[in-house]
């Protein structure tokens, strides 16, 4: 038995997808009923409750070989950081109760570093809480940008014909598809193969930039000419508050994409055969194009 968390999710859901397909039987943990309706009719055992109670994850969590940990977003939460504390906290919990030996746990480049990292930082803290675990094998999966981020980028390109965001311009950075991840982490769940704490970079095929993304997804999306716009601090807050963000996501979001303008969230290791991974933006791309039809 595999649980695996935020099986709606970009990660989790195609890491069910992926055990379910290797014949194992695996417990799909998430919030909503109907959304996790079709993992269950596909064999997943459901489970439907809140990621901040430790008794719930910790049910779902006993009796399985391997458990997929990650922190859910809500990205409307007042308090950003207390929100992932309490869910962190509770992850932690439910560990040590239902006695699980091997853990995947996904977290992001960069939460080695304690502080001034925005978002990082919560993943900072539920690292160094997964150390404090005795008798358990941890994974840790460090990628950096989504290719599925661009999703929210479609509004913007639709509603004003630019794509923007905080990030440089020209920064080049690790961009993955988070099939990717997934498949890296269903692997893990299988053959439990690491000892101990293991960190694993995942790093994407190559690094890109926002303005060769944005020209990528243009040509896919038939405006060749579209433009990506640098947008300030400041301006980046407000348009996410505007778009239902709330005011502490908006300023840690901020504040992690002011850490990669400065060049502080880097790979350990730089670019190796084992942290580069397959999927390409050009092809993403048309998951982008069908979805910008859809709305």
């Amino acid at each position: 038995m595999l649980t695996v968390m935020g099986a709606t999710g970009n990660t989790g859901k195609k890491v069910v997808e992926l055990l379910l397909s290797a014949g194992q039987e695996v417990r799909a943990l998430g919030r909503s009923e109907d959304r996790l309706a079709e993992l269950r009719a596909r064999g997943a055992e459901v489970f439907v409750g809140d990621p901040s109670d430790a008794a719930f994850l910790a049910k779902a969590f006993r009796g399985a070989d391997a458990v997929y940990t990650l922190l859910p977003a809500d990205r409307e939460s007042p308090d950003y950081h207390a929100d992932q504390r309490s869910k962190g906290e509770a992850i932690i919990q439910a560990l040590q109760d239902s006695g699980v030996r091997h853990v995947v746990a996904l977290s992001s480049l960069g939460a080695e570093q304690p502080s001034g990292t925005g978002l990082l930082a919560t993943l900072h803290a539920q690292e160094e809480r997964l150390k404090t675990l005795k008798d358990t094998n941890v994974l840790l999966l460090r990628p950096v940008s989504f290719f599925e981020n661009f999703f929210d980028a479609l509004h913007v390109i639709a509603h004003q014909g630019v794509n923007a965001d905080a990030v440089d311009a020209d920064l080049a950075i690790p961009m993955i598809a988070s099939r990717d991840i997934a498949d890296v982490a269903a692997k893990a769940l299988l053959r439990r193969d690491w000892k101990g704490l293991a960190i694993r970079e995942l790093l994407g095929p190559r690094d890109l930039s926002y303005r060769e993304a944005t020209r990528l997804l243009g040509a896919r999306l038939g405006k060749p000419g579209l433009e990506y716009v640098q947008l300030a601090p400041t301006e980046m807050t407000q348009a996410m508050m505007r778009a239902g963000m709330s005011e502490t996501f908006a300023g840690l979001y901020v504040e992690m994409t002011r850490a990669f303008n400065e060049g502080r969230v880097l790979p350990r290791e730089g670019r190796t055969g084992a942290n580069t991974t397959p999927t390409r933006f050009e092809d993403f791309v048309d998951e982008l194009a069908l979805a910008a039809t859809e709305r």
